[in-house]
């Protein structure tokens, strides 16, 4: 068994209410949760506080995005001071919903990802292809190309979480195969290898998004390079905590 955690973050998008949270917060505390397993939440940065104040010690909350500098004449964004001032230490940076529907282009991305872990945050970066790329055989080439323009401005990779997320299958109820997924996997375990290092390699830990359920959560993780998942629709829902639990 690897000794990378096992590692599932639920990824809210633009869900939730006050009330919402609170009924997320009921069934998140009342479990149980695998405490081999570390969970963080992404939540809609508004409720971000609220969300904080109210859930367990034990679970993380993430922002889902964040800009590249510390302040400034941004209107609408957030900082990574700003994410850490209402106590949360994760962010999701390189959605493929900023990627694609807010044009967010590599470069961009991997900015915001060097400057939010040199903020003192934790990064769940995140890649993969369209269906068209795919089904030209370029999946390799495009995570790969996204995967290189993060790690250039990566020194430490500790407090970073690759998530692969083929954008064909999220939201859309079509699921990676297994296999398809540890394919990907290990593909850039071994790019990570030959291009950072066997140890950045060997601890990083590589999660799969797209439409991961409590029903098809438990084959998915057999697999021995996939380290968890990020969970989009099923993350609201109390089945979260089956799949939170898929590798008991």
């Amino acid at each position: 068994m690897s000794q990378r955690k096992f590692f599932v973050g639920g990824n809210w998008k633009m869900n939730g209410s006050k009330a919402g949270i609170e009924e997320i917060v009921s069934f998140m505390s009342k479990g149980p949760l695998d405490p081999n397993t570390e969970v963080v939440l992404g939540c809609p940065s508004i409720y971000l506080d609220f969300a904080r104040s109210k859930m367990p010690a034990n679970i993380g909350l993430a922002a889902q995005n964040c800009y590249k500098v510390e302040k400034g004449a941004f209107t609408g964004e957030i900082s990574p001071c700003m994410i850490k001032d209402v106590g949360v230490n994760w962010v999701i940076l390189g959605h493929s919903e900023r990627r694609n529907i807010f044009g967010e282009n590599d470069d961009l991305i991997a900015e915001k990802v060097a400057h939010a872990l040199s903020s003192g945050l934790k990064v769940i970066a995140c890649i993969g292809e369209l269906l068209e790329e795919r089904e030209s055989g370029k999946t390799t080439e495009v995570v790969n190309r996204q995967t290189k323009a993060i790690a250039n401005k990566i020194s430490d990779w500790s407090n970073v979480v690759l998530a692969y997320e083929p954008v064909w299958a999220i939201g859309t109820g079509k699921t990676a195969t297994p296999e398809q997924a540890q394919e990907v996997h290990a593909q850039l375990r071994g790019w990570l290898k030959s291009n950072i290092s066997e140890d950045v390699a060997n601890k990083t830990r590589i999660i799969y998004g797209g439409s991961v359920t409590a029903s098809n959560c438990k084959e998915l993780a057999k697999n021995p390079d996939v380290d968890g998942f990020l969970v989009g629709g099923a993350s609201l829902k109390p089945e979260f905590v089956q799949i939170v639990n898929a590798r008991q």
